[in-house]
């Protein structure tokens, strides 16, 4: 049964799996669209995606985690069945895999009963829970079982999670409610409040993807924006500036940064030597705003790296300690 064990990275915005022997099988947004009528799930993932801000009133398309922890419990049942049964193409209901799940460093017991509970109705065997930001260290290669300071900042949809590890244990964690998702939201308030314009969630994130940054860029940029002007009712198209887009996501990049800076101050000295000598590495898909790098750099005057697959840094890591027992069972945050 060992062939059917999967690592998941249950994210806020994004679902990555895990398949041993396979490697990364599933990377797909965090969405169900449900059918009120037929009381069925009418997509998941990509086809999902496609459905939100478009449905008529009998299908309702959902995020089934928000804030790095799950919102709607059916949801997340329907969405994990879903994955594994991709994952896997010969499930049979017989089939019970071992799962490794990355959650946010910081969430309560109850939370982490929350999730078990919805993985074990998806047809687990057993449930190990890791926190992000280990799997993350691990998953980009970090030495985390030598007697050294390894810093991981994990930047999610829902959450920014920091970890400082040495000999394989946790020195600090911290997770704040910051990332992907605030950023698009901040856009979206900038939007309304600037222009008299609605947009939604996507048309948000595909701004802050093409014209995003954390620091001026080296060319200006301009993109056209769709959307419903808030007074008249009616379509408009508007053209946003790097700049205003750099203004209006200051809040959410100051948060990531000061929570960076807090656990600075707050590690052992000998530990804080060390970081400054091998700096801190960046993962998630909020890592991919340009220059957030550069801007974690200035604020800190540390070297600063991004991970080279941000998006399944995750799932790598969990992936790994599905054939490392002894890892696992020193890493798991159950």
């Amino acid at each position: 049964m060992r062939g059917i064990d999967l690592a998941i990275d249950l994210g806020t915005a994004n679902t990555c799996v895990f398949a041993n022997g396979s490697g990364v099988v599933v990377n797909e947004p965090s969405i169900v669209a449900f059918n009120t009528q037929k009381s069925q799930v009418e997509a998941v993932g990509h086809a999902a995606r496609e459905m939100l801000g478009r449905t008529p009133a009998h299908i309702r398309a959902v995020r089934p985690l928000r804030d790095g922890v799950i919102a709607d419990f059916d949801a997340c049942e329907a969405m994990l069945r879903h994955f594994v049964r991709k994952a896997l193409p010969g499930f049979k209901a017989w089939m019970r895999p071992r799962m490794v799940i990355g959650v946010p460093s910081e969430i309560t017991q109850v939370e982490r009963r929350a999730v078990r509970d919805s993985a074990m109705r998806a047809r687990a065997s057993e449930v190990h829970l890791v926190d992000e930001p280990i799997a993350a260290a691990i998953g980009v290669g970090m030495p985390v079982g030598e007697p050294i300071g390894n810093m991981i900042v994990d930047i999610g949809g829902g959450t920014t999670d920091i970890a400082v590890i040495s000999l394989s244990g946790v020195v600090y964690a911290r997770s704040v409610r910051i990332g992907g998702d605030a950023m698009d939201e901040a856009i979206m308030l900038h939007s309304k409040r600037h222009h008299k314009l609605l947009i939604g969630e996507r048309t948000a994130e595909a701004v802050k993807l093409h014209i995003g940054s954390a620091m001026p860029l080296d060319t200006p940029a301009i993109m056209e924006v769709k959307g419903r002007h808030v007074t008249e009712g009616v379509p408009r198209i508007i053209e946003m500036s790097d700049a205003e887009i750099r203004g209006a996501l200051a809040d959410p990049v100051r948060g990531i940064v000061q929570a960076i800076r807090e656990a600075l101050e707050c590690i052992p000295p000998e530990l804080a030597a060390d970081i400054y000598d091998n700096g801190l590495t960046l993962s998630g898909g909020g890592a991919m705003l340009r220059h957030l790098d550069k801007r974690v750099r200035h604020e800190t005057g540390l070297p600063v790296q991004i991970a080279e697959d941000p998006l399944t840094s995750v799932v790598m890591g969990a992936g790994r300690m599905l054939n490392d027992t002894r890892l696992l069972k020193r890493m798991s945050a159950n």
